[in-house]
């Protein structure tokens, strides 16, 4: 930047706030208010003189004092002094004062920089850009503009400031609810229709938010308030664009829910209409015959993409050439298809099909959903799903589905679009679908793909034996190619000597005409040319269930050191019967991991290798998740309780490094915990998931962790393992509790408690009755709550436990509360959050945080409440903690209401909202009462009464005992 002179160019001013100074990084003292307001004055006339008598008037208004012009010499006179060796920044000409600096030495400068930039990237479709630099314009603002001046010019100044800083963020807001950042959008959005409630922009834009966010009945209520209040203050009716989008959400309009997209077109620099994925895996170049097939499917994709939902449907046994095909057609017809083209293997053929709720999640999101604004439960998703797909021409490929009921909940189901469907099942029950049949390849298309890959030098003088190979296949093009692919690796073999490996090694021939028998067939062939190590590692690996597995899991199954094991796996990646998921992991095709376990039954020796093998992958995220658990949870007496393992685990440098081991691991760690329980490795199984509970607490994989931990307890009650089944039972509680559902997790509770006795076990003996505590102050039922909880505080005690101590304080705490016992219980939360300080910052902390701002918030003592809460927030955030970062601004909520803030609140409410299903129903009905009981507070009273209907229709679902107080609140006279 440059100013007059060179003047003023190490100076930095601001007045979006209190009025500051800097000289470099160093701030300069600006004296009096007064003098502080001359600054100001000129500061904001961008470099123009003042003269003395606008300065008078513009300071002190109509009664300025006698010796005003003095003071102004004087006020001039010392900010010189302060500005030091950029004392003629200020100076003096024409009998009045200017200050000349460089552009943007004020913050005012920078802002409108900002937003010129802004307004450019808007102008060019790049919204993301856009917003970014509206976000760091509005990030100058410090508070109220000119804070702590007065005068005339001041005021004037400040509301002109404080209506630019409303105007870009309206704009900004604009910008989301276009990109599709709705849900966070409607946080925002209800306190500033609080603060401006006369400002129709805002609550159209609000509307707009709630719609969608699937809220329609709260946009709708919204159009109501705004209605009432413009005819009580104002006496005017809302705005045609205010009524018009009315009318567009009362009749459902699929246009609305669909944002403008966020990346503009690279030839125009405008932006498309929505997000376009391009999904398809890359077609195999060496794609051979399925003429006919591929004429009969374009021709399927190339009507229904102008006119009908098409749906094709592959079918055919494992390694038929199902997904090549698909994947061929697909990129084909790709230009019938301009909106995009998503993708999906369904592991229908697995142990472990993909679950239709979570592939609709990974759509909506390539479409350009944000995570906030997906919702949870399968039909809300197919429901928003095929909104977001209306009026597009968007091809999806099934590939690998399980059966039709997996598939229907995927498919577009509207005019323009088309499916691919694949599977190793005729789908006959696939409403409308086009039925294809896929054989074994031709005799004549067989020998092509060999050809093709193995090259056509080495084939022209054996094309006999090079039939007897394929034919050997059984014409299957997946057995065809990896022959192929062994015999163009060994450039010694000949075709002939490859043909005589498969007619010695194939004597079961007769057998493999139909079915995964073909398949079974062709592996055989890549299995019986590895080394022993590499046969050994290749069936050992296919013991582990999950999606793939990580290098460090891979060496501790193999019992190697992870560098010697790399060499090997990728050995066995080189012979394409593994395959490269990412660096450092790897995975079986479904059908290759099937033949690998069948390998391990019959040729592994000892036979009890084999439960070694999984007890060491076993050991080894057990002791990896013990890490993660001290990490997040130093001084906590659980991991010494964990069983011991024989393997080590990995360790952290950082907390932030074990908790992306830990989500990484997720689905693996989890499925291994299961897995063990078919091998009777409980008690590690079940210790597993108490070292991984972070999994449950964040809300994340809980399903999974759910499945598992009954797995545990069935497997454990079968064979009266008690110790297991306690831990087991224990686990469940608290999954069960968190989600509301109170009567199986007091039934589970029940059950470990007895358990705990029989098996001596302190663990539980703690855990199980601190668990029932909370199930019973949640049921109201204060008297047993005290009781229980009372109880796991003495086995906590017994056992040295401080963190179970504290944790048993907290809860006790707020049963006190609840039994108006408020300053006992504000007691209690204190010694707890002693204890967790006197272990050191950690997850437990803000558990000690949460509680105490929960007592302090019932004592009235509302500033401590909310110092305490926001202090919990940032570390849930830290720590991954979704759920609890939910339900924190759930209090946070609670806390602006009982402090007359009921803007504040309702942002709070909206945030613990926007967490979309973390917790289950019976928490989102708490989330809803709050919003409804702030949106109340606020006179939006319609909208207010939209979220207590939703959740009286949760509660009744349920039967949670809230429904009277929201029925009382739906009454006239609660609501008057």
């Amino acid at each position: 930047m440059t100013g007059d002179k060179g003047h003023g160019l190490r100076l930095r001013f601001a007045v979006l706030g209190p009025v500051r100074a800097w000289r470099g990084e160093e701030s300069i003292s600006l004296g009096s208010p007064q003098q502080r307001a001359l600054l100001a004055a000129l500061l904001l006339r961008g470099g123009r003189t003042a003269t003395a008598p606008e300065l008078v008037d513009g300071l002190w208004g109509e009664e300025p004092p006698a010796a005003a012009i003095a003071a102004l010499r004087t006020y001039a006179s010392r900010l010189r002094k302060a500005f030091g060796p950029d004392a003629d920044t200020l100076i003096s000409e024409s009998g009045g004062y200017a200050v000349r600096i460089g552009l943007g030495a004020v913050d005012t400068d920078v802002v409108q920089q900002l937003a010129t930039e802004a307004e450019k990237a808007r102008h060019s479709g790049d919204r993301d850009r856009a917003r970014e630099l509206f976000n760091r314009a509005l990030g100058l603002w410090d508070g109220e503009p000119l804070a702590g001046l007065a005068g005339p010019y001041v005021e004037t100044q400040r509301a002109r400031l404080r209506e630019l800083h409303l105007s870009l963020l309206e704009t900004r807001l604009e910008l989301d609810l276009e990109v599709g950042h709705h849900a966070e959008a409607v946080s925002e959005l209800t306190a500033l229709t609080a603060a401006h409630p006369l400002r129709e922009r805002l609550r159209e834009m609000l509307m707009l938010a709630l719609y969608r966010s699937g809220r329609q009945s709260e946009a709708l209520a919204v159009y109501a308030d705004t209605q009432r209040m413009l005819a009580e203050e104002l006496g005017v009716d809302p705005c045609a664009e205010l009524t018009e989008l009315y009318q567009r959400i009362l009749q459902a309009d699929t246009e609305l829910a669909v944002p403008i997209a966020v990346a503009p077109d690279t030839q125009t620099g405008v932006a498309p209409a929505f997000i376009r994925p391009a999904q398809l895996p890359a077609t195999v170049a060496d794609f051979t015959g399925r003429r006919s097939l591929v004429d009969d499917l374009s021709a399927q994709l190339g009507s229904g993409g102008g006119r009908v939902m098409a749906v094709s449907a592959v079918a055919g046994i494992g390694g038929v050439g199902k997904t090549t095909l698909a994947v061929h057609v697909a990129h084909a017809a790709r230009q019938h298809f301009p909106d995009g083209q998503l993708y999906v293997d369904l592991q229908g053929s697995g142990p472990a099909p993909a679950e239709a709720e979570a592939v609709l999640g990974a759509f909506l999101r390539a479409l350009g959903t944000p995570d906030a604004a997906i919702p949870d439960g399968l039909e809300e998703r197919a429901a928003l799903y095929r909104s977001t797909l209306d009026s597009r021409r968007v091809l999806v490929l099934l590939d690998n589905a399980r059966d039709a009921a997996q598939v229907r909940p995927l498919l577009p189901g509207t005019e323009g679009c088309a499916a691919v469907v694949t599977s190793r099942i005729r789908m006959v029950d696939l409403e409308s679908a086009h039925l294809v049949d896929l054989d074994v390849m031709s005799p004549d298309e067989a020998l092509a793909l060999f050809v093709r890959i193995v090259g056509a030098e080495r084939v022209a003088s054996e094309r006999d034996a090079a039939m007897d190979v394929v034919a050997a296949c059984g014409f299957l093009p997946l057995a065809i190619r990896i022959a192929a692919s062994r015999l163009a690796a060994r450039r010694t073999w000949t075709v002939s000597a490859l043909a005589g490996k498969l007619s010695d090694e194939r004597r079961r021939l007769d057998e493999l005409r139909a079915g995964d028998l073909a398949v079974k067939a062709t592996f055989e062939l890549g299995y019986g040319q590895l080394e022993p190590q590499q046969a050994r590692a290749f069936r050992l690996l296919g013991l582990a269930d999950g999606p793939d597995i990580s290098l460090e899991a891979a060496a501790a199954i193999l019992d190697m050191d992870p560098l010697d094991a790399e060499d090997l796996i990728e050995s066995l990646v080189d012979t394409s019967l593994l395959e490269s998921a990412a660096p450092g992991r790897y995975r079986f095709h479904d059908l290759v991991r099937l033949f690998a376990r069948a390998c391990a039954e019959r040729d592994e020796q000892p036979p009890a290798e084999l439960g070694a093998a999984m007890s060491r992958l076993l050991d080894f995220y057990l002791a990896t998740a013990r890490q993660v658990y001290s990490v997040e949870r130093p001084g906590d007496r659980l991991v010494a309780h964990l069983a011991p393992t024989e393997g080590g685990g990995l360790t952290f440098p950082s907390k932030d490094a074990a908790l992306d081991w830990l989500f990484a691991e997720a689905e693996c760690l989890l499925a291994c915990a299961q897995q063990s329980t078919a091998r009777g490795l409980l008690r590690r199984a079940v210790d597993l998931l108490l070292a991984a509970k972070d999994l449950a607490e964040s809300g994340a994989h809980a399903r999974r962790y759910e499945q598992a931990a009954a797995a545990i307890r069935d497997a454990a009650h079968a064979v009266d393992a008690p110790l297991a089944e306690a831990r087991a039972r224990t686990v469940l509680t608290y999954v069960h509790s968190v989600t509301g559902r109170f009567d199986q997790a007091d039934v589970e509770a029940q059950h470990a408690m007895l358990l705990a006795v029989v098996a001596d076990d302190p663990l539980v003996q703690g855990h199980a009755p601190i668990e029932r505590g909370i199930v019973a102050f949640y049921e109201t039922r204060f008297e047993d709550a005290e009781s229980y909880l009372t109880q796991a505080l003495h086995a906590f005690r017994a056992d040295r436990n401080e963190p179970g101590e504290a944790s048993a304080l907290s809860n006790l705490a707020r049963v006190y509360v609840d039994m108006g016992r408020v300053a006992a219980g504000v007691e209690l939360a204190e010694r707890a959050l002693a204890i967790y300080r006197r272990m050191g910052v950690s997850l437990r902390l803000a558990n000690g945080m949460y509680a105490l701002g929960l007592a302090l918030t019932r004592a009235q003592r509302l500033d401590e409440a909310l110092a305490h809460l926001t202090q919990a927030l940032a570390m849930f955030h830290e720590s991954r903690q979704r759920l609890w970062e939910g339900m924190t601004h759930y209090r946070l909520a609670e806390a602006h209401l009982a402090g007359n803030e009921p803007a504040r609140a309702a942002e709070h409410a909206e945030q613990s909202l926007a967490l979309r299903g973390l917790g289950g129903e019976w928490r989102r009905g708490g989330f809803l009462t709050v919003l409804g009981k702030a949106l109340d507070a606020m006179g939006q009273t319609d909208r207010a009464r939209a979220c207590w209907s939703e959740a009286l229709s949760i509660y009744e679902r349920l039967g949670s005992h809230e429904i009277d107080e929201v029925r009382r609140l739906l009454t006239p006279a609660a609501v008057a």
